[in-house]
């Protein structure tokens, strides 16, 4: 399986927020750490999207008013 370095780079990271800790209570506090952690991950990035438009509007032929409610949701 190949992945880019973006990917990679975000797998690292989680690894290293999820390494120092030796058990987690629950899955609950896994996906916690997780979704805090690629909070803090994501004000990193500030390349654009590659294509994004493109995949925005084929997204929005196939799921319709789902998409804009999302969209709105930021």
């Amino acid at each position: 399986i190949y992945t880019t370095n973006p990917i990679q780079g975000v797998h690292r990271q989680i690894r290293k927020i999820t390494k120092t800790k030796g058990a987690f209570p629950s899955e609950q506090a896994l996906m916690k750490l997780m979704y805090l952690g690629i909070q803090n991950i994501s004000k990193k990035w500030t390349m654009p999207i590659h294509n994004w438009g493109i995949a925005l509007s084929q997204r929005y032929v196939k799921f319709g008013e789902r998409i804009l409610k999302e969209k709105n949701s930021f």
